[in-house]
């Protein structure tokens, strides 16, 4: 499920942005951006790096390296569970 990102007001004055997961978790939290203009620029930046962007690896164990498995993304319980119950392994058909 997509998620989405939220404007807000940032303690300091100006404006953050939140990336919130489908099911309305946050992800992430932007730096300050001084406008909304400036702050809807970042969301379009995040967008641009997260379809593209390496993941370095800069944990006391990873020392700098670039993972570049694939990933597929973590299912919530509530999300795997639906998607088992739509799809069983029992019932699915092969397809030729």
């Amino acid at each position: 499920m997509a998620g989405y990102f939220e404007l807000v007001d940032a303690p300091d004055g100006g404006y953050r942005v939140r990336m919130m997961d489908g099911a309305g978790s946050l992800m992430a939290i932007s730096v300050t951006f001084p406008t909304k203009r400036a702050a809807v620029a970042g969301v379009a930046m995040a967008r641009e790096i997260a379809g593209t962007g390496l993941i370095r690896d800069k944990s006391n164990d990873g020392a700098g390296t670039v993972l570049r498995e694939r990933v597929r993304p973590v299912n919530s319980a509530k999300e795997e569970a639906a998607r088992q119950k739509k799809a069983p392994a029992a019932k699915r058909a092969a397809v030729s």
